[in-house]
């Protein structure tokens, strides 16, 4: 089973690949200037994953493209940066976050669907961004959010096409596995519609939850 991940140049690239490894993949990395769209066609891949990355979708090389060519035949995560070109694709926008966060954790509150089915809500997810997605197409769902409202996952209503803002590799966020194990058992499925609680979690956060930062020591 083949994974194509599309490198934006990131230091958590290869983090994302180990935890695709924990699922016995044969996972092939290629930078988003390297590889183009016939050439991934050829490899026949089951999943796509784009990777995260220090600057904007504007500057994700093929990561659009791969996506707007791919998104109804083959399953794709989008990983931050990844999650934001996805949502440029349908029409949204990319914008600087109220408050950059780098490598603090966050409360992730959900619904329960999608890549989100059977996971606790609220689940800690670790931020890693200056920038966030905003006003997306109705063609996708946000699927989770802060508690001050940053979308943290996006699903297309239709097909098996996600993006997480937060990071599921990292040490920081909880569930990271199951969420990604979720995301290659959703190939090819409707996945939305309603969740295990139905509707959107009543929990009512504090409009800016207190960030639990990592301490060196």
């Amino acid at each position: 089973m083949r994974l194509v991940m599309i490198d934006n140049y990131d230091s958590f690239t290869y983090n994302l690949v180990q935890l695709f490894y924990e699922f016995d993949l044969e996972v092939l990395v290629f930078r988003h200037d390297t590889i183009t769209l016939e050439e991934i066609a050829a490899l026949q891949p089951r999943w796509l994953c784009i990777s995260p990355g220090p600057k904007a979708p504007a500057q994700a090389g093929i990561s659009k493209a791969v996506i707007s060519r791919f998104y109804q035949e083959i399953p794709i995560l989008g990983v931050c940066l990844g999650h934001q070109a996805l949502n440029e694709v349908f029409g949204g926008s990319t914008v600087c976050a109220p408050l950059p966060v780098h490598g603090k954790r966050y409360p992730v509150f959900h619904a329960g669907r999608g890549l989100f089915q059977g996971l606790p809500s609220p689940f800690w997810g670790a931020r890693y961004h200056s920038l966030m997605a905003t006003a997306p197409s109705p063609d996708l769902e946000v699927t989770a959010r802060t508690g001050d409202g940053v979308i943290m996952g996006l699903s297309h209503r239709r097909y098996p096409l996600h993006g997480v803002q937060f990071h599921p590799e990292s040490f920081l966020t909880e569930h990271g596995r199951e969420l990604t194990a979720n995301f290659l058992e959703l190939e090819g499925k409707v996945v939305l519609g309603e969740g295990a609680k139905g509707q959107w979690p009543t929990y009512n956060p504090p409009p800016n939850p207190h960030p639990q930062s990592l301490k060196v020591l």
